[in-house]
């Protein structure tokens, strides 16, 4: 017998006929083509069991059936024969249908059996209008029949019957009412195993489950958007490829308005209304064939719908979108150098309309590169079964749910309200599918889905400026009004302070109350307006406080500070403020306010890696920053080249590490014009 774990009993237990043993297919030597999810088909009546004398009778009874039926492209020509010499052949193959307009006929592609223009009748074609959109693998009864000519030409192969490799029947009752024979965390388990992906094998961490599971969302959740950049061999595109006949990959540069979204002569809609999922492989080549594809792809993903002239008006279609790519270098180095959509085709990589409209930026940077302990040997839903699981949760939402217990915050707009929404959504369909949840979980998934989104404006910020200025996402508790403001872990690095001049608007300090310390990023944008001060990125009283008296001493002294043309009064002052590293921002980010404003006023850029301790009073006092040394040395350990000073911590400099007094310069000021002359880049 087997040794069977427990998730393993209990599936068998609850899902026997449902379940396979998952490296059963690793087992099956064949052709490199053939799916899982036809393998699975084949083997997982027979093999749903731990009984390991009839799971050795299946196999056989699956090798078999695949070395008399199955084709591998090498005996094309054998299969051929055998179709001729038998008058009818039963053959398992990938099926392509396309319209020969001139001839008014369809014709039908084996591809491995390299039958090109097989005879196949309309109604065929219309049951399963598929095969027109990238084919299907089927089991199909092939004859030859040599007396089918058209003028000249002898067409013998005729495809006779078909029938799809998927389940004829589904009930998802049996999933949702079965849910609760399961915990939380062995339900994601199985989700897993189902997929492939063994949860206990090393490196496998709950975010990184969660991360693997994100790829199923776009299968739950009808025009979900979700693009994956991150190094080869993380598996990007094995869900799309192999455990699901409902979603269809399409290379690079083959996408066409005809083939994505209608045909321009017969009407016909494309693969956004034939599919669950497309999925653009190696998106970092070239995504589509004609210009037009583009602008349609835009109003596709923002709606779900599309029009065309010709085409009858407006054309709508439920197929998510992904793109997938390779990046090649750190992401540090990226963002160090451009930003993280930069991997793309150049047809979109700066397009901010088409990148806004991403729900779902998924680091695929932070998955480990599989191996095969990272692959399953135990028990999941055979593919078949757990593709229709996924489909049948598309009719169902859940989009409201994060409103029973969290509102989001002020920086989230409707393009980044609707994205998380569909993200809480979609895992409740996964890890919930008989909507049965939690307050937390609502809380685990909604700060998963702000950040999975935030990554999308962030790198919109970067390439589009203050349109996307808003990023400092948040939820609020209905319960307790506590905000919470979700960041970004590529935020989070050992360098977080730029080394290179920072752009006018932005600064760096650090704050601390003796036991917990922060890096904090200060960025001011001022924009024309009647002189409103505005703050984001943090509820601390202090803080704002801090903030607010800088602006005033600013304010009251702009005939020393300021010239007429710079006055506050004819500006709107936006401050945001950014935790990168730390549990909480406290009181001391006044001077760094004072910096960040005055340079973005005068549009002058600052030190590279500056960093500024201190506040400013009202009334101009500089007052000391405490735990001086700590506060130092974190900002150099974070990449500040130069930390400017209160005038009254020089006698603390003698305390400080002489590591630190190696890499990172240590000036004073005892006023806002002498922090102003040590702060500014002079060229």
């Amino acid at each position: 017998m087997i040794t069977l774990d427990s998730l393993d009993e209990k599936l068998l237990d609850h899902f026997r006929g449902f379940v396979v043993k998952k490296d059963l297919v690793r087992r099956v030597k064949v052709g490199a083509n053939v799916p899982v999810f036809v393998l699975e088909y084949l083997i997982a009546n027979s093999c749903s069991t731990n009984d390991e004398e009839k799971i050795k009778e299946g196999m056989e009874n699956v090798k078999n059936i695949l070395s008399q039926h199955y084709v591998n492209p090498e005996e094309s020509d054998l299969i051929h024969s055998k179709i001729r010499e038998a008058g009818s052949y039963k053959i398992i193959d990938k099926i392509e249908v396309k319209l020969d307009p001139k001839k008014d006929k369809y014709w039908a592609y084996l591809h491995n059996s390299n039958i090109k223009d097989a005879v196949i009748r309309d109604s065929l074609v219309l049951d399963h209008d598929k095969m027109l959109m990238g084919g299907i693998w089927a089991i199909m009864d092939v004859e030859y029949d040599p007396n089918i000519k058209v003028g000249n030409t002898i067409y013998p192969f005729v495809i006779r019957d078909i029938k799809p490799i998927q389940l004829s029947s589904f009930d998802v009752s049996k999933v949702n009412n079965k849910r609760k024979e399961f915990s939380k965390e062995e339900w994601m388990n199985v989700l897993l195993r189902s997929s492939g992906y063994e949860p206990s094998s090393e490196g496998m961490t709950h975010r990184i489950k969660m991360l693997l599971l994100s790829r199923l969302l776009p299968l739950v959740e009808s025009n979900f958007n979700l693009v994956e950049l991150g190094p080869r061999s993380t598996g990007k595109s094995f869900v799309y490829k192999e455990l699901t006949p409902y979603a269809v990959l399409i290379s690079g540069g083959q996408g066409t308005v005809a083939k994505l979204f209608v045909h321009g002569n017969t009407g016909r809609v494309g693969a956004v209304g034939q599919w669950d999922a497309i999925c653009f492989d190696e998106a970092t080549d070239q995504l589509f064939k004609d210009k037009d594809a583009t602008p349609l792809m835009k109003d596709y993903m923002e709606s779900g719908s599309f029009s065309r002239a010709g085409a009858g008006g407006e054309i709508t279609g439920n197929a998510s979108v992904i793109l997938n790519g390779n990046i090649n270098q750190p992401v540090q180095t990226v963002l160090q150098t451009s930003h993280l959509f930069s991997p793309l085709s150049e047809e979109v990589n700066s397009d901010t309309a088409f990148l806004d409209r991403i729900h779902f930026y998924l680091p695929g940077w932070e998955i480990m590169k599989f191996s095969n302990k990272n692959f399953t040997s135990n028990f999941g839903f055979s593919t078949d079964f757990f593709s229709e699981v996924l489909k049948s949760k598309r009719r169902e939402n859940y989009t409201d749910a994060l409103e029973e217990y969290f509102s989001l915050g002020s920086h989230l707009k409707q393009r980044d309200t609707k994205p998380v929404k569909k993200t809480v959504s979609g895992f409740i369909k996964l890890l919930h599918p008989d909507g049965n949840y939690t307050k937390e979980d609502i809380r685990e998934y909604v700060t998963f889905a702000i950040e999975m989104r935030r990554r999308v404006k962030e790198q919109l910020k970067r390439i589009g400026g203050m349109e996307f200025w808003d990023t400092n996402f948040s939820f609020i508790d209905k319960d307790n009004q506590e905000e919470t403001f979700v960041g970004l872990p590529e935020q989070k690095g050992t360098q977080l302070i730029e080394n290179t001049p920072l752009k006018p608007g932005i600064c760096y300090t650090c704050t601390g109350d003796g036991v917990n310390f922060s890096v904090v990023r200060l960025e001011v944008v001022t924009t024309e307006g009647s002189g409103k001060l505005n703050i984001s990125g943090t509820s601390d009283r202090d803080v704002k406080e801090n903030i607010k008296n800088t602006y005033q001493y600013i304010k009251a002294n702009e005939d020393q500070i300021l010239n007429e043309q710079h006055s506050l009064s004819n500006f709107d002052i936006h401050v945001q403020i950014t935790n990168l590293l730390g549990d909480k921002i406290n009181s001391g980010v006044g001077s760094a306010t004072y910096i960040a404003v005055l340079s973005d006023l005068y549009n002058q850029n600052l030190k590279a890696g500056l960093a500024v301790l201190g506040n400013i009073s009202i009334g101009g006092a500089i007052e000391r920053s405490n735990n001086f040394t700590d506060k130092v040395t974190m900002l150099s350990e974070n990449g500040a080249k130069t930390v400017i000073s209160p005038m009254d911590n020089l006698s603390e400099m003698a305390s400080i590490p002489q590591s630190v007094v190696g890499s990172t310069d240590v000036p004073f000021y005892s006023n806002s014009q002498m922090l102003m002359q040590k702060a500014i880049l002079i060229d």
